[in-house]
């Protein structure tokens, strides 16, 4: 049988946008593969430009960067595009805004600085968890036998079935503080294989201090990042920003 022809090639990336995005409240709870649905269905209704890939099954050029877990919040959710045409990227933000669900929120929109991709920019996390129900007290002192242990082993449910993996060794620091009343774990967790997420660091709590919440935690990601040599996590977007400043003065092709 003949091959079929594949037809004309899709037209060329005009430009590369990142974004950074926040999911909230009730959304936290959505599966990373919702939210690429919403986003796909967003993309479409704001009437944003998007590039192709070739074949015989085109899809648009949409590149996910280390998505938080289902039940977590984030306010440090990444993702770029390929557009077919250049686009401002203020609008395209407030316009895919306007057309996602509330509670998932573009935060902002950068052209694509050509410096390297947008993952390599990204090797940890910082996240701040909620314990409600536990006291600085209590925290404090659990916090501290985790980091004085060199290996805190927990069990962690993967793909593969469950495995064994070391909590301690993904996380770079971590401290306990209180508001109002409620114990707060902050910590920066490095990108490891496979990935300790909070619910595996408070297992490893469990393991060393018997620390058990009585009421659900609530984990927020603030930030996401390469991690530096004084323990910051750098702004993945910088690069970008301090590229699109320098060529500000220079109109975009609508």
């Amino acid at each position: 049988m003949a091959r079929q022809p594949e037809g004309p090639p899709p037209p060329p990336t005009a430009q590369k946008l990142r974004l950074r995005y926040a999911k909230r409240g009730p959304l936290r709870f959505a599966s990373h593969r919702d939210l690429a649905r919403a986003l796909e269905r967003a993309l479409r209704r704001a009437q944003v430009p998007m590039a192709f890939s070739a074949g015989f099954s085109p899809h648009p050029k949409i590149s996910y960067v280390g998505a938080a877990p289902t039940g977590a919040a984030s306010e440090a959710e990444y993702v770029e595009i390929g557009l077919a045409e250049r686009r401002e990227p203020e609008e395209v933000r407030a316009a895919l805004d306007a057309s996602l669900p509330p509670g998932i929120d573009v935060l902002e929109c950068v052209e694509a600085s050509g410096s390297g991709s947008l993952a390599d920019r990204i090797d940890a996390a910082t996240w701040r968890v909620e314990l409600p129900g536990v006291a600085l007290a209590e925290l404090a002192p659990a916090v501290e036998a985790f980091l004085a242990a060199d290996v805190v082993t927990v069990e962690k449910r993967t793909k593969n079935g469950l495995r064994d993996v070391d909590a301690r060794g993904a996380v770079a620091s971590a401290s306990a503080a209180e508001e109002a009343g409620c114990a707060i774990l902050h910590m920066v967790v490095r990108q490891v294989t496979p990935a300790v997420r909070p619910d595996d660091v408070l297992a490893a709590l469990v393991a060393v201090a018997d620390l058990r919440p009585p009421l659900p935690p609530r984990a927020v990601r603030e930030a996401q990042g390469r991690l530096d040599d004084n323990g910051t996590v750098a702004d993945p977007l910088g690069p970008d920003r301090v590229a699109g400043t320098r060529c500000q003065g220079e109109p975009a092709t609508v």
